[in-house]
């Protein structure tokens, strides 16, 4: 199991609860990035930067991503690819993105950028609230312990 960033939009709160986590329960992580990182000081942890582009981050995720890992994204249509390849996906406000849900998340963000293309101020995403945070740190919780448990032999 390894844990995959999606690190240029990635808040840096939650980057900080990952690298807790990571220490904590000492499964890899790699965030993936446009820009250069600044990361703890860790063997567990490691940065991809990638070349500047839409979607290269994206791509590269897609492509090292393996069943059974974990991919932190607010990407929806990067979480729809990587639950088709077997991987979770879980945004930085604690939701997970499902079999079930992602088609509907899709949905409303093809309707939004629909809406954005014509002309219509959509807004952006709402601020990352304390409850957000806690609710990211459970989520991330919970699955790295299922994940961790899932691992054993």
């Amino acid at each position: 199991m390894h844990i995959w960033v999606d690190a240029d939009a990635c808040p840096g709160v939650i980057k900080e609860i990952l690298y807790r986590a990571v220490q904590r329960t000492r499964i890899a992580m790699t965030l993936v990035a446009n820009q250069p990182l600044k990361t703890p000081p860790s063997p567990l942890i490691r940065s991809i930067q990638v070349g500047a582009g839409f979607d290269v981050a994206d791509n590269e995720i897609v492509a090292r991503v393996q069943a059974g890992d974990l991919v932190i994204t607010a990407d929806i249509p990067l979480a729809a690819d990587v639950i088709k390849k077997g991987a979770l996906a879980l945004n930085p406000r604690g939701e997970l993105y499902t079999e079930q849900n992602i088609s509907q998340r899709l949905s409303m963000r093809n309707f939004m950028d629909e809406l954005r293309g014509s002309g219509v101020q959509t807004g952006g995403p709402p601020v990352l609230h304390q409850r957000d945070r806690q609710a990211f740190a459970n989520q991330l919780d919970t699955l790295l312990q299922r994940l961790k448990t899932a691992d054993r032999p």
